[in-house]
């Protein structure tokens, strides 16, 4: 039997269901992980012979022993549930009752203006056009990872983010001051990309099925990440070498540093200047539904956290030590 005769692994025809079914990158990464250790955990046994009681099980020793947060545990059942009904297509009608992981009740970390601009000051180069791109638009560090160059309007002054948290694109603004540094940095990245076109490289991964309708799409400019990384990869799919773009551990560790740095003792990570984002915008007045279409949050009870935020510290109350 040869290597393409050989029957498909579980975990390779789920892979193949994500992928028909356009999730993106990162959920199927995510998947993958969470499915694989249900069946590690139950030693291998086969999702058909496992039902109800096993799912449980897992899900409570996630939150009793693992102790995960309610967000990762509903990731788990979500992953799980689509093996059983989108891979083995059953129709299971099951109401799980496993130990529920607990919701955190803390409200994000939000920087003031200036802790954001001594952060940024302590940074250069792109990493720091990042971090600026995260506090402008609002967007979350995966979605400013992955944007091409044609989401980019600067005729617009707009920014069009490509299949989104729910797999939905949205527009959010360009900040003007990031136009210059935006456009002098396409400058090095086309640069970059024509010399990787003489070489006999230049592609990138396109989603979907864009590869086989537009053959040569994958080579045109405006299909370029506009954060590529600095070496190039062999595509496990292809086997074409491609740039892929900037991982987001080499920012991490920048802005830690910056932080560090700018000696803000806050507990700072890149989804924080989201966070301020949005509750700068609100300080400034806007309406939290215009900060709910710019953040892309499905309903806006998720956007009323900022007004919590607002709020914390009992600002706008006169403490009786004062009186």
């Amino acid at each position: 039997m040869t290597v393409t005769d050989r029957p498909k692994m579980l975990l390779e025809v789920v892979q193949e269901t994500l992928r028909r079914k356009h999730y993106s990158f990162r959920t199927e990464k995510t998947y993958l992980q969470w499915i694989k250790r249900y069946l590690l955990f139950h030693n291998k046994r086969h999702p058909r012979e496992m039902g109800k009681a096993e799912i449980e099980a897992f899900l409570t020793h996630l939150a009793v022993q693992e102790h995960v947060a309610a967000a990762t545990q509903n990731q788990t059942l979500n992953a799980i549930l689509f093996l059983y009904r989108d891979v083995l297509e059953q129709q299971p009608d099951w109401n799980i009752q496993a130990v529920r992981a607990r919701r955190s009740t803390s409200l994000p970390t939000v920087l003031t203006p200036e802790e954001v601009r001594s952060i940024i000051a302590q940074m250069n180069g792109v990493y720091r056009l990042v971090i600026q791109l995260l506090y402008g638009t609002g967007m979350r560090l995966n979605e400013a990872l992955s944007l091409r160059i044609k989401d980019l309007d600067f005729t617009q002054h707009q920014i069009i983010v490509r299949n989104g948290k729910g797999m939905k694109d949205r527009v959010t603004m360009l900040p003007d001051s990031l136009i210059g540094p935006l456009q002098s940095h396409l400058q090095q990245v086309n640069t970059l990309h024509q010399q990787d076109l003489e070489q006999g490289y230049g592609s990138v991964w396109l989603p979907f099925a864009r590869a086989r309708k537009y053959p040569n799409a994958d080579r045109q400019w405006g299909w370029q990440w506009v954060f590529p990384s600095s070496r190039r990869i062999e595509n496990p799919d292809s086997g074409l070498w491609q740039r892929y773009h900037l991982h987001e551990s080499g920012l991490q560790k920048a802005l830690k540093q910056a932080v560090r740095c700018a000696k803000v003792t806050k507990r700072v990570g890149c989804h924080t200047f989201r966070h301020s984002f949005a509750t700068h915008l609100l300080q400034s007045g806007y309406d939290i539904r215009t900060v709910q279409e710019l953040l892309g949050h499905k309903d806006v009870k998720t956007t009323m956290i900022y007004t919590h935020v607002l709020n914390r510290g009992g600002r706008g109350v006169r403490s009786p030590l004062d009186g």
